[in-house]
């Protein structure tokens, strides 16, 4: 059975007959039914009946149904209500606006309001400039979507991809200091969205584009690169090929290999997958071969899309054709940004000694991770039940706490390449092992080391 997991934390008020072993009997039946029992405390106890909160997690709704049903199926016991702590967690959503200043006198009113607000719009409308120091823009992103490629769920539409968004908001306030605001449109028109972004960027210092579907990624995020003064990243591409250049970076050091002379298939040549390639081979990867749903991509054959074209003309020096299975034969590194159970471990055991496995589709990796690590050296996924798990959250708030900080006014690859190894330099030669080539999630010094090295790298180069 999967396991159960705290994004299915449930508490039930379940009323059992008031005898000596009810408790130990209600635990008992919640872990025949394979729930984990995190929790049980009495509320209220009778001459007849004891009423009991129990929390436990659980694998997914089902589960949490079938824990019910084994639970009732006691005599003279009942489940009286259940809460879902994940539910309960966004109710009312999961950010607000709080004040950097008191507001309690008249004196505070006049400074921070009328008629003290009037001098600093004066000094603004002289220098726009000024708005970085005097404004909220100096420490604000927006995390732009139009909800068409939310997590695996696609096109759910902006009220549904509002959670995600508030999600990554509190994420850029706690692992990064910054304050970023959900912008959830209700338009998939190309030309609308930018439109609508660079009619909003005077109030951000930067702009994070999210779980926009990919082809029209591409074109708004170039697109507002081009026409905006502050800095657009979209996460789903970048933030992915950083946190996996970062942690590559480390793997390879583990099993000694060259990033110059390693054999890579991806898998997923989509807004990640490019993003990816493009990364690695300014970092001197040579041969990658991308694989779509109909094989290796490679000079032999024109793509009608123009950003999967530009892969299969710059990747494959060797002109390999075949399924992602025939490809993967000899290969040192398997990069899959793309579904669930495509792969088994005995492919994997075609690959080159101490091959390297990042199997990154979520919920579901491309293999199933202790059947790769049989053959693999390294394996990496993108879920937090096993080790290196590579995140984004390793990325975006740092990033962008350093292009704020240096009052960045656009982004470039070689910014992302700096940022990528800031990444892997927080794990040191001592502790890089197989099960250690990535930092942590709540590892407070990945934030500071990214955005020292991408203002540093500002300062030198903007």
């Amino acid at each position: 059975m999967p396991m159960t997991s705290p994004s299915y934390t449930v508490t039930m008020r379940v009323q059992v007959p008031s005898n000596p072993r009810a408790t130990q009997h209600l635990v008992e039946a919640v872990a025949d039914a394979s729930a984990l029992v995190t929790g049980i405390d009495m509320l209220q106890s009778e001459a007849d009946s004891l009423t009991v909160l129990l929390t436990c997690d659980c694998v997914n709704t089902p589960h949490v149904n079938e824990v019910r049903d084994r639970i009732e199926m006691m005599v003279g016991t009942r489940v009286i209500e259940i809460s879902d702590a994940t539910l309960e967690a966004h109710k009312g959503g999961k950010i607000s606006v709080s004040l950097k200043n008191p507001l309690r006198t008249r004196q505070d009113l006049a400074r921070i309001y009328t008629p003290g607000v009037a001098r600093v719009c004066k000094k603004i409308a002289r220098d726009k400039d000024y708005a970085r120091q005097y404004t909220i823009k100096k420490n604000t992103v927006a995390v732009v979507t139009d909800g068409t490629a939310v997590l695996g769920l696609g096109d759910i539409g902006p009220e549904a991809a509002l959670p995600v968004m508030e999600g990554k908001a509190a994420l850029f306030k706690e692992f990064g200091g910054v304050d970023a605001w959900p912008v959830c449109l209700d338009t998939k028109d190309t030309e609308e969205i930018i439109s609508i972004v660079k009619a909003i960027a005077p109030v951000y210092g930067g702009i994070n584009l999210e779980d926009i579907s990919a082809p029209r990624c591409f074109e708004i995020e170039e697109r507002l690169r081009d026409e905006l003064d502050i800095p657009v990243f979209h996460d789903d591409q970048h933030g992915t090929a950083i946190v996996t250049l970062a942690a590559l970076i480390n793997a390879l050091r583990v099993v000694d290999k060259k990033i110059e002379d390693v054999r890579i298939v991806l898998s997923g040549v989509g807004a990640a997958g490019s993003a990816i390639i493009r990364l690695l081979k300014l970092h001197g990867a040579t041969d990658i071969i991308g694989c779509g749903r109909n094989g290796a991509l490679g000079p032999f054959r024109e793509e009608a899309n123009p950003h999967r074209n530009w892969l299969a003309q710059n990747t494959n020096p060797r002109g390999v054709e075949g399924s992602l299975k025939d490809v993967l034969a000899g290969a040192d590194v398997f990069i899959g940004v793309s579904s669930g159970n495509i792969l088994t471990g005995d492919d994997i055991a075609t690959m080159a000694d101490d091959a390297i496995v990042f199997a990154m589709s979520n919920p579901t990796p491309e293999v199933d991770p202790a059947d790769a690590g049989k053959h693999a050296a390294i394996v990496a996924t993108g879920r937090s039940d096993y080790p290196n798990q590579i995140n984004n959250v390793l990325v975006f708030p740092g990033l962008f706490k350093g292009m704020l900080k240096a009052g960045a006014s656009q982004i470039d690859d070689e910014m992302l390449r700096a940022a990528a190894i800031a990444v892997a330099n927080v794990v040191g030669d001592d502790q890089r092992n197989p099960n250690y080539i990535i930092p942590g999630v709540f590892d407070s010094r990945v934030a500071d080391n990214v955005s020292a090295a991408v203002a540093t790298y500002i300062k030198e180069n903007q």
